[in-house]
């Protein structure tokens, strides 16, 4: 059961967007086995729910759902990008030696923050799975949001929880401007 309360409290749930701090670099679906790694990593050291999320090649868009007793969402972030940093310098994808204005973790990879917005209420919590499921057709990588493989669509449509076919009017009236 969701729990819709106020800010920072342990057991909330938040809709993230974390982004690379060069928008045109495609390092998130280029190394999405690594970044994955990297979360379930961080998952395993400090559990968390991912409600939904997505992955794009300068961006992502996250729903998760913290336990009861923590309200740390920065701690995993910051763990998630030192991580996924760490995995593309020994990739070789960026040079080790490479230091970021902002400090060492960082080296030049992500922006410093990230966009965080705690949930109020079902309404609210259905907007964002929608955002994140839709944002692939948004920022045009595909035209069926089914069809970007980076995302917890799939995982929706398994469960049966959304058809297969979700979002698809939408993406045709946006186009077309209906």
């Amino acid at each position: 059961m969701r729990r819709y309360i106020r800010a920072n409290t342990p057991g909330a749930t938040y809709f993230f967007t974390a982004a690379l701090q060069d928008r045109s670099a495609r390092w998130l679906v280029d190394h999405v086995s690594s970044l994955r790694a990297c979360v379930a990593r961080v998952k395993t050291a400090h559990p968390f729910h991912i409600d939904a999320m997505v992955v794009l090649p300068d961006h992502l868009h996250a729903l998760w759902t913290l336990p009861e007793e923590d309200a740390d969402f920065s701690l995993r972030w910051r763990l998630i990008k030192r991580s996924f940093t760490h995995c593309l310098m020994q990739q070789g994808v960026l040079e080790v030696g490479a230091r970021s204005r902002r400090g060492e973790d960082e080296r030049g990879v992500w922006q410093r923050r990230f966009w965080e917005h705690q949930i109020r209420d079902d309404l609210d919590y259905e907007r964002h799975v929608d955002y994140i499921h839709f944002n692939p057709v948004k920022h045009g990588w595909v035209m069926r949001a089914r069809d970007w493989p980076h995302s917890s669509l799939h995982r929706f449509v398994r469960e049966g929880r959304l058809g297969a076919d979700w979002g698809l009017s939408a993406a045709i009236e946006g186009q077309f401007g209906e």
